[in-house]
């Protein structure tokens, strides 16, 4: 059994990785749809209502599907457990010849791979999870959390996804409301990039500028578009 403390380590990992995609998702996505209606010269008030719409549809569609993806793993590997515990009880003979041959393959043998296959058989659960494990690939039950996995995903979405519209709001009173959001924006980018590092085990500073540039080119992209859309109607 794994230590309490290195569980929640791995519970909390798990949850930040969720946070920061949907932060990296909800500032790409807002941003562009704001550069988007800035690009077509329209009312702040529209940029804040498109924005805001969009903001919370796409937020709750990407928590719904985090939601659907992570429960159908769990449910996955509830049923590839089930047919392992099945087989262990009904077939034992096969199944353990199978771990005979994991084991082997990882240099084990002779009269070592005789004693460990014999330890191994006697714990039924870490027989079944070295099954699940090194045959199926899959990993626990208890590693899909649908709905705190979606809510984590959903607020951060909204949240970091906000922030481009906060200078809108004030966009009489504040001058070039575009630019500063686009410059918090760029910020934002680079600084939810750099966090995937975490996950990536890439440089922060690349994955940082690497986000920087995706985002960028996609609020070029819908600038663009929306002036275009602009230079035919007026």
């Amino acid at each position: 059994m794994e230590p309490k403390g290195k569980l929640n380590h791995q519970k909390a990992g798990s949850y930040l990785k969720d946070m920061v995609y949907g932060a990296n998702d909800g500032i790409v996505t807002t941003f562009a749809v704001v550069a988007g209606v800035a690009g077509a010269s329209l009312d702040p008030v529209i940029v804040i209502f498109l924005g805001l719409a969009n903001l919370l549809a796409d937020g709750f569609s990407m928590a719904a599907s985090s939601f659907l993806a992570s429960r159908s793993e769990r449910d996955v590997v509830s049923r590839e457990r089930e047919v392992e515990n099945w087989e262990v009880a009904n077939m034992p003979a096969g199944e353990e010849k199978e771990i005979k041959e994991i084991l082997n393959q990882k240099g084990y043998a002779g009269e070592d791979l005789d004693k460990m296959t014999a330890l191994v058989v006697k714990n039924k659960k870490f027989w079944i999870d070295l099954m699940m494990s090194e045959e199926l690939g899959l990993g626990s039950v208890e590693s899909g959390r649908p709905f705190k996995g979606a809510a984590v995903t959903f607020l951060s979405f909204v949240v970091a996804g906000f922030a481009p519209l906060v200078p809108f709001f004030s966009a009489g009173i504040v001058e070039n409301a575009f630019l500063i959001s686009a410059a918090s924006a760029g910020l934002l980018f680079f600084a939810v990039g750099a966090s995937r590092a975490i996950f990536t085990k890439r440089t922060w500073y690349w994955s940082g500028f690497e986000m920087f540039l995706v985002g960028g080119l996609a609020a070029t992209i819908a600038y663009a578009v929306g002036f275009f859309v602009r230079s035919l109607v007026s």
